[in-house]
């Protein structure tokens, strides 16, 4: 499969010229190429309820690869990524519900994130090269890094925390005691600890040198491994539907929408996505798709923020200048808070499931539109993105209970005293990448 930027179509890079250089040189991110999406639509009507999640994953991961690496070392990557898989199970007779929180710290992160370390623990043990992540965490990036690289010989990971921030990392997880993960917290905000990734990913030099990339989606590996959804959803309920396909799921930072796209293009049966609208992505006055940076052209934004994922770009890249086309696919809907809380009771007196804020807004759309979809027979895949655990409060305050906190969603949160110094510069957070690779 053949990737391009956003800025510029005429760039052609391998799949894994891609997931290594992270980003191209023009300020775009990187994006599959329309040429070559293969056709897999015999594939896809095959498939069945049967069908496993990572044989699933390890088709797809052919078709991003095609020739540059085989399909056992396809269906190795993809075997070693899941040991969890998504859950789908059946609401009403037109509704089903997408669970994608089954991981190791219960959000839909975890099946990128350890599809890309799979990805490159494999592929760098063959090429005998090493990978270094550098990325600024919240806590739950951290601590999903520090589960899946466990064990891992070819990828370390450098985590930048706001001060006193680190969470869900054990003594054994840290580099200093022969682990992959080196957490560093930086003196200062959130923006000013991005801003120094940022120019830290500008010198191209020194990325190179110390085989730096990036873990979250704008790296276009961990964007990709979340196609693997849709037709793993498709091949559990493919029995039981009758008509026209509709997921209803949170935007967040647009990557899961993207990647649904991408699955249509590799011929999957679906028909649309609704998602509450948000500041870039919502609805104009006659209820038509409007994404808003598309009002300044490529040629006069700045560069893509690594730390920042530009997945609303990709958006824009895979309509063009069709808006036939997204007005066919993308139904943003405005949904109030009372909506949203409505929904969430709804949905937890009706089939017993406990929302957090996202699926709770999905789902508040599916009830804005089920007549008009139920009437001409078409079918809801309600996506969780999230568990509702993360968001125990919210689920208190609208339900009156909370949901019980997997072990492992748990242990993600709990906090980790660094004990460390603390950092500030630039020049700092390369000294200690030039002592420790």
């Amino acid at each position: 499969m053949i990737f391009t930027s956003t800025r510029n179509n005429n760039l052609a890079v391998p799949f894994s010229q891609a997931v290594l250089k992270s980003l191209p040189e023009d300020g775009g991110v990187y994006v599959p190429s329309a040429s070559s999406f293969e056709d897999l639509r015999r594939w896809i009507y095959y498939i069945n309820k049967d069908t496993p999640f990572t044989s699933i994953a390890g088709t797809l991961t052919s078709a991003f690869m095609q020739d540059e690496f085989s399909p056992i070392i396809c269906e190795t990557i993809a075997t070693s990524a899941f040991p969890f898989s998504p859950v789908i199970s059946q609401l009403d007779d037109n509704l089903f519900h997408l669970e994608l929180f089954h991981g190791y710290t219960g959000c839909h992160r975890d099946f990128g994130v350890s599809y890309l370390c799979s990805y490159l623990e494999t592929t760098n043990e063959l090429l005998g090269k090493k990978s270094v992540f550098v990325d600024f965490t919240h806590g739950e990036l951290g601590a999903l890094l520090a589960k899946v690289l466990h064990g891992k010989k070819n990828i370390k990971a450098v985590m930048l925390y706001e001060k006193g921030t680190v969470r869900g990392l054990h003594d054994d997880d840290l580099i200093w005691n022969g682990g992959n993960i080196l957490p560093i917290e930086v003196e200062g905000s959130e923006k000013q600890i991005k801003n120094i990734i940022r120019e830290l990913f500008s010198d191209d030099d020194f990325t190179d040198r110390y085989n730096l990339t990036l873990a979250n989606t704008t790296n276009v590996c961990r964007l990709m491994s979340q196609i693997f959804y849709f037709p793993y959803a498709f091949a559990q309920i493919k029995e039981n539907l009758h008509g026209d396909i509709y997921y209803a799921l949170d935007a967040g930072n647009y990557s899961t929408l993207v990647a649904g796209l991408y699955s249509w293009r590799f011929a999957l049966p679906l028909n649309g996505f609704y998602i509450p609208s948000t500041p870039a992505l919502c609805a104009d006055a006659k209820g038509n798709p409007v994404v808003l940076d598309s009002y300044v052209g490529m040629d006069k934004r700045g560069e893509v923020n690594p730390v920042n994922p530009a997945n609303i770009e990709r958006l824009e890249s895979f309509f063009g200048k069709n808006e036939l086309m997204i007005r066919s696919f993308v139904y943003p809907c405005d949904i109030s808070e009372r909506n949203r809380e409505k929904a969430a009771k709804e949905l937890f007196i009706n089939y017993g499931v406990m929302a957090d804020p996202g699926t709770a807004g999905s789902y508040a759309t599916i009830l804005e539109n089920k007549d008009e979809i139920l009437n001409d027979d078409g079918t809801f895949i309600l996506v969780s993105q999230n568990h509702p655990a993360l968001s125990s409060d919210y689920c208190r305050h609208v339900l009156g209970e909370s949901p019980e906190i997997p072990a492992t969603v748990a242990d993600s949160l709990k906090p980790y005293m660094l004990k460390r110094p603390v950092l500030a510069t630039l020049e700092q957070l390369k000294d200690l990448i030039k002592q420790n690779f």
